[in-house]
């Protein structure tokens, strides 16, 4: 892939590995664009993200990689935000990066792709979970904060899947991120997952490309050898739907190119 925009670091302290070790793994996948996004830090759920007062080790951290690399690779930086409202940080809102990504992992206070709480579907009706999901979608996208919708769906993550029609549900949620403008990240992450697909779906990806809403792509690597290893998976999913640009940013600009 030549742009590889969401990727982890060891702050988030569920993943493995140096920068060192993912921007080299990068290289040799000849991607030109690779992007850290780091669980952004918010007073909710802390032993899955980094902590504010890490933000400026975060920051250097990153800043070093891209003086080391500068003739080899575009190194990036961002975060990735949970859009949990009442919890999202102006601090992270505010911090100088070339983009935001907005997630959805919670509905409530419950971390339904944590497989710590997957019981928690067998409570619940799937329809039901699916809108609820997507409503927070929606929100999201029309708050206006974000570059990047990251794994759109990733609600399918451990393969409940819902009874009533995909893109009714995600209609609202895909109108709102095509009015904000956003680009919608395609996710490899699910390849690695009980869904074995990537995020968005077949289905949702046929009503992106009418919508014609641009499109980067995704790692979502949480170590090193997770790196571009679907990438050309990912790629010919792309093509097949039409796609030949896709966005990378600098400063919070979003810049078209070829793949």
């Amino acid at each position: 892939m030549i742009v590889d925009l969401h990727n982890h670091t060891t702050l988030c302290n569920h993943a493995t590995g140096t920068v060192d070790e993912y921007i080299r793994q990068a290289i040799a996948n000849g991607t030109r664009y690779f992007g850290f996004s780091e669980h952004a830090p918010m007073d909710f759920d802390p032993e899955y993200r980094l902590r504010f007062d890490q933000m400026a080790e975060y920051r250097e951290m990153i800043a070093s990689a891209q003086r080391r690399y500068a003739d080899d690779i575009t190194i990036l930086f961002g975060y990735e935000v949970d859009y949990l409202p009442g919890h999202i940080d102006r601090r992270v809102l505010e911090a100088p990066v070339d983009y935001l990504i907005g997630s959805v992992h919670f509905l409530g206070g419950w971390g339904f792709d944590n497989p710590e709480f997957i019981g928690e579907y067998k409570n619940r009706d799937i329809d039901t979970i699916w809108e609820e999901y997507f409503d927070v979608v929606t929100a999201m996208a029309k708050s206006g904060l974000f570059d990047i919708v990251g794994h759109l769906d990733l609600i399918k993550v451990f393969n409940y899947m819902p009874k009533k029609d995909l893109r009714r549900i995600a209609r609202e949620a895909l109108g709102a991120i095509k009015a904000a403008n956003m680009v919608i990240e395609l996710n490899m992450a699910g390849y690695r997952k009980p869904v074995k697909e990537p995020y968005p779906s077949p289905l949702l990806m046929e009503e992106i490309a009418a919508l014609e809403i641009p499109i980067t792509f995704a790692s979502d690597a949480h170590a090193p050898d997770q790196v571009g290893l679907y990438g050309r998976e990912l790629v010919a999913y792309a093509r097949s739907y039409g796609y030949k640009k896709c966005a990378t940013f600098r400063d919070r600009e979003r810049e078209m190119i070829n793949f």
